[in-house]
């Protein structure tokens, strides 16, 4: 059993994800054995809460929905706020595969945060358009900027450590995309140090995709601009829990 699962807390941003949460639920605590699953219920209309709840997991509900990032703000302070020293953010659809975790947090140990790339080796997940080209750039960018070689700047699988989980606890953003492009730029200008490890993707469980061809189709701007917001702001040290 991996002792670090004792001290990782796995948050669960959902959003109208009731086909998949439950079995979301059921398969991180079947994989991932002494893990604390908090699932945050982000203004779902749905059963979100109910089918979360069914499933064993703690939840958090929001009132209103806030996007990925203001979801998983609440999961940092949660964890400082139980005394835990990892936070592991995984989708909710069950696009994820929970058996990445002990990988990521292996990277963890010497790295204050780990992405679980898509485009890194492992499995067939592709995108096409200009939002794989958009991936592409941010991705050489954000390289330069977090001195990390990285192909997947907006993987949303990702674990943190204590340096990360104090820092984000406090600043992480909650604007479009801010919870992957922003947040490196963040944790960069933080000091913490970022490393990437290859990682397969799954079709989604249930719900809706988050992006349908109109997003996508400006996908490339609204990316960009999130990259420059990140880089103008003022930076922010890092501290340890």
């Amino acid at each position: 059993m991996n002792a670090a699962l004792h001290r990782t807390l796995i948050v669960l941003p959902a959003f109208n994800e009731q086909d998949s949460v439950g079995a979301v639920v059921a398969e991180v605590s079947s994989k991932l054995p002494g893990a604390h699953i908090l699932v945050v219920n982000d203004g779902s209309s749905d059963n979100t809460e109910a089918a979360a709840t069914a499933a064993g997991a703690i939840v958090a509900s929001i009132p209103f929905n806030m996007g990925v990032g203001g979801a998983m703000r609440l999961g940092f302070k949660y964890a400082i706020a139980h005394d835990l020293d990892n936070v592991v953010q995984i989708d909710a659809d069950g696009q994820h595969d929970p058996s990445s975790v002990p990988a990521l947090l292996a990277a963890l140990e010497r790295n204050d945060l780990v992405i679980g790339a898509r485009f890194a080796g492992q499995g067939d997940y592709s995108v096409t358009g200009p939002r794989r080209w958009a991936m592409k750039v941010l991705s050489s960018v954000l390289s330069r900027v977090t001195r990390a070689t990285l192909t997947d700047a907006t993987s949303g699988f990702k674990a943190n450590g204590p340096k990360a989980v104090a820092l984000f606890s406090e600043n992480f953003p909650a604007e479009y995309l801010g919870d992957t492009v922003e947040a490196l730029v963040i944790a960069a200008r933080g000091g913490c140090a970022i490393e990437q490890v290859p990682v397969s993707m799954r079709p989604r469980a249930g719900g809706q995709p988050s992006h349908n061809p109109i997003k996508s189709a400006i996908y490339l701007g609204r990316a960009f601009l999130a990259l420059s917001v990140a880089l103008i702001r003022p930076i922010t040290p890092a501290k340890e829990l």
